[in-house]
């Protein structure tokens, strides 16, 4: 047991000598006060136009029905705007501003427009090279000759690994709430948050819809977000164990990340595509009932897929790690 915690030990020191995770905390020091002042902006805008809260609702259901008279705009996009219309009337009829804006709905969305591509690739900078880069610089030889065996090794990178993605999450959520709340204010954690919308064709189902303070909403996401970045992790071990080159190993999980997004967009009358993982990473999208890329996706049907792509990214880096001769 103690060699096994001090090889944990010396995988999470090896990241943290790479002060990756420093520099990540730098590009969000960098670029969150950006998103803050953009938002800043659009809330100005929204309050010299319209008198109240109401007004901005009733304006963005009135444009997106313009939008749905469009021969213009792709039939899934037409689908989006329909579920999205539907759930801004239920928000208007409950009284219940949906963006109010303030340091907790901030990082909310942060987090639900990173989790696709933001935080996979910050998950990347840490994970994409955890092996490779030692068989490229040879340190993996010495790693072998101690008196241990390979699948310890590869699972006290893979406990580091799952130590700094579970601080990537909180950290990047604390910051926002902090930078935010000097333009927004900190209060809103119990502002009241619909969930339970449950879309079926172009109707929205709302008998499950309830309630939950903006607090428990944040965790939930939370928790989303982290599974779906454990889950591009997990790949990125698996690419890492199989690639001698850490730069490809970087390349090629960047591209997979990336073409999700573009899947996401463009791939709605593929339905085998809603298999793959990168096309389900868009988990807090569900909490809001915002309709999935391809039909026939849910929570579930994406956790599922996710669960299954990591536990078979995992199967497979360990079976390469032990078995195959990385000393050459």
């Amino acid at each position: 047991m103690g060699n096994w915690f001090a090889l944990v030990q010396n995988e999470v020191l090896k990241v943290w000598r790479k002060r990756r995770f420093a520099v990540l905390v730098l590009v969000l020091l960098v670029l969150i006060p950006i998103f803050v002042y953009a938002q800043m902006k659009i809330a100005h805008g929204d309050a010299v136009k319209f008198t109240d809260w109401r007004s901005v609702v009733q304006q963005r259901i009135a444009d997106n029905m313009n939008a749905l008279a469009s021969d213009r705009i792709p039939e899934e996009w037409k689908r989006w705007k329909r579920a999205l219309v539907q759930q801004l009337q239920y928000y208007l009829d409950k009284g219940i501003n949906p963006d109010s804006p303030n340091a907790v709905t901030f990082t909310a969305d942060f987090l639900a427009n990173a989790v696709t591509l933001f935080i996979p690739l910050m998950v990347l900078a840490i994970a994409s090279d955890l092996v490779s880069s030692e068989r490229a610089s040879g340190t993996i030889k010495m790693l072998l000759t101690r008196p241990v065996r390979r699948w310890r090794i590869l699972a006290s990178k893979l406990v580091a690994l799952t130590l700094y993605v579970s601080l990537v999450i909180p950290t990047t959520a604390l910051l926002c709430y902090l930078i935010s709340g000097l333009a927004f204010g900190y209060e809103g954690w119990g502002a009241p948050v619909f969930v339970g919308f449950r879309l079926h064709g172009t109707a929205i189902d709302t008998s499950l819809v309830h309630a939950v303070p903006q607090g428990v909403y944040l965790l939930m996401e939370m928790g989303l977000v982290w599974f779906s970045a454990m889950t591009v992790a997990a790949i990125a071990l698996m690419v890492s164990v199989l690639l001698q080159s850490a730069a490809a190993s970087l390349v090629t999980m960047m591209a997979a990340v990336i073409s999700g997004t573009i899947l996401a967009s463009m791939a709605s009358s593929w339905h085998s595509a809603r298999f793959l993982f990168n096309v389900n990473l868009n988990l807090p999208a569900y909490l809001r009932g915002t309709p999935p890329p391809i039909e026939g996706m849910s929570l579930g049907f994406s956790l599922a897929v996710l669960a299954v792509w990591g536990i078979g990214a995992l199967a497979a880096a360990f079976a390469v790690f032990t078995k195959r001769d990385v000393l050459n």
